[in-house]
């Protein structure tokens, strides 16, 4: 063993230590991290207009402070944007992450002097809590891929403005700079296409041993490996590829497709990372779910999903939350952000200690007959169908169809398959059977003949790829959403297939 990987041990177990700490103190922690943030912004904007200064308790809190999505802080952000100071938080924030989707276009997701480290420290203790609990340090070794956004950044008002894939470049330590690939020149090339083709020059001849990105991107540059390298497996390709970190999507419906493509299993972290915090990480091959991180300068609260579009529905804190409820997730952070809705739906898998799974988005949903979709329920579904065809499936997405041509409406899964099932009617089949196992809204449906079985529509080869692209979104942090409850998407695809 090296002395590289002995370090990371021995680090490995001194993080692991701290992070019990407070694991087996979520309340109080949470309770702690409350206060901090109360007391840091009272003399700020937001603190003063919201009467930070009268806040003693959680409730006093909720009273104060509405939920907010970014268009109902946006007249905030835009003074912080505009490089006023004690805005939203004390000061100016270092940085802005520009991601997209909203109505009005490009969000600005404030990144602070306190709330930086957390992102950082995030990533690095989710790979020390793998190698703590499976003793494998071998890896560090070895090179290691991030897929991820230009870290050019663009400057004004003293703030500088960036991806937050790329902002987390300039972050990456000294101790993996020589291990880190691809080369920042690379990095830098905006067309997504152009970049993967010049990692696949870059690394191919490589000892890749830890490859990290979104799957449906990783797929993609697996996908060339393979045509530049004659048809090889991407663990013949690399001999000591053994550790594939992730986020931003399930793994399990790519998962039948990686394996294929590796030739073998190889372990897997996920991480639960967005712009507006680094939420939780997988610290165990043993258990599922991701320990939520309570310790990072952001204080949570959950609102039961099918409650959230009530008026003033109940905001539970940690320790009222139950396993198995979808709750939206609000977040307070140390960046600013107050009780700040990211649309993200998560459900809690044990309670001590809190992990969760990412279950979809709140707006990422079905219910045009009101039988409640998320995507959790759809990508367990495609799960079990694949399980039960031994097919390998590319991307899929689901939309409802409330207008057919004939017969009853239905949801209509679009599917891009590696290799197609034998026989299509008994994939939808199971599809379906699940769907109505996992959602007695959607049973109901089905029994009262108000809804048809699923309908399965072939994508071709790449033609979720055709899509992004010709929306502009392809490769960095887009992804295909699950479900939609239109047919925006599912339009769009029509044309590709």
């Amino acid at each position: 063993m090296s002395i590289k990987a002995l370090a990371a041990k021995i680090f490995a177990r001194k993080i692991y230590s701290k992070t019990q700490a407070w694991v087996q103190k979520p309340i109080e922690t949470q309770e702690k991290v409350f206060q901090k943030l109360i007391k840091s912004a009272t003399q700020t904007s937001f603190g003063k207009d919201h009467y930070f200064d009268q806040i003693k308790t959680v409730e006093d809190f909720q009273k104060n402070v509405p939920v907010r999505d970014y268009e109902d802080l946006k007249p905030y952000i835009e003074k912080v944007v505009k490089g006023e100071e004690n805005i939203l938080w004390k000061g100016k924030p270092l940085y802005f992450a520009k991601t997209s989707g909203t109505t009005s276009g490009a969000k600005f997701i404030p990144l602070t002097k306190e709330s930086m480290p957390f992102h950082i420290e995030a990533a690095r203790n989710a790979i020390l809590h793998y190698v703590h609990e499976t003793g494998n340090a071998e890896f560090v070794d070895g090179k290691m891929i991030f897929l991820q956004g230009s870290p050019i950044l663009t400057e004004k008002y003293g703030i500088k403005f960036g991806r937050l894939s790329g902002i987390v470049a300039h972050f990456v330590p000294k101790y993996l700079q020589k291990n880190r690939m691809p080369s920042w020149e690379t990095n830098c090339i905006e067309d997504w296409e152009t970049k993967v083709d010049a990692i696949v020059d870059e690394t191919i001849k490589e000892d890749m041993a830890v490859i990290s990105g979104i799957p449906s991107w990783v797929q993609m540059y697996f996908e060339r490996l393979q045509q530049k390298s004659g048809g090889k497996k991407i663990g013949d390709i690399f001999k000591n590829f053994n550790l594939f970190i992730y986020g931003g999507v399930n793994y399990e419906p790519y998962r039948a497709k990686f394996e294929k493509m590796i030739g073998r299993k190889v372990d897997s972290i996920e991480l639960f990372p967005a712009s507006e915090g680094f939420f939780a990480y997988q610290d165990s091959q043993k258990e599922k779910g991701m320990l939520l991180l309570l310790n990072s300068g952001i204080f949570y609260e959950f609102i039961k999903a099918d409650e959230f579009f009530e008026e003033n529905p109940k905001a539970l804190t940690i320790a009222e939350v139950e396993i198995g409820v979808n709750y939206v997730l609000i977040i307070s952070t140390n960046a600013g952000l107050w009780r700040y809705n990211i649309g993200d739906t998560v459900q809690f898998t044990s309670v001590f200690p809190h992990r969760l799974i990412v279950s979809g988005r709140i707006k990422h949903y079905i219910s045009a007959f009101g039988e409640h979709v998320i995507a959790n329920e759809v990508e367990n579904a495609m799960k079990e169908a694949v399980a039960s065809t031994n097919i390998v499936i590319n991307e899929f997405t689901v939309a409802p169809q409330i207008n057919p041509s004939s017969g009853l409406p239905y949801h209509e899964w679009f599917v891009e398959f590696e290799n197609e099932p034998e026989n299509m009617d008994l994939f939808a089949e199971t599809i379906d059977n699940s769907m109505r196992k996992q959602n007695i809204y959607y049973d109901d449906l089905i029994t009262g003949n108000v809804l048809q079985k699923v309908v399965v529509t072939k994508v071709s080869k790449n033609g979720f790829q055709d899509y992004m692209k010709s929306q502009g979104k392809l490769g960095g942090q887009n992804k295909i959403p699950r479900l939609s409850n239109d047919r925006n998407i599912a339009d769009n695809l029509t044309k590709v297939i």
